[in-house]
């Protein structure tokens, strides 16, 4: 049993000592490749290509929100993806 709870103990210190690397590894929307944002899961070839183009042709996003502009990306998908991805360094 003690080992049990030692066990239990050190997972969840390992699991909250990642929560930092893991959120800084969010892919800048405005910054990303084509091959960049499609290693964020929800983003295939198409939406990736939709996103790169909305923003050659309009420039940076100003939020993530600003994502619901780009064809293939609703609330839900938007939603799904928000914790993958920002919009500054």
């Amino acid at each position: 049993m003690l080992l049990k709870k030692f066990v239990l103990s050190l997972c969840m210190a390992l699991f909250l000592s990642l929560g930092p690397a893991i959120a800084a590894d969010k892919i800048n929307v405005n910054t990303a490749s084509l091959e960049q944002l499609q290693t964020v899961n929800g983003i295939g070839e198409s939406t990736a290509a939709a996103i790169v183009s909305y923003r050659e042709l309009v420039g940076e996003f100003d939020s993530l929100e600003s994502l619901l502009d780009v064809k293939g990306i609703g609330e839900k998908k938007l939603a799904k993806l928000s914790d993958q991805l920002t919009v500054a360094d």
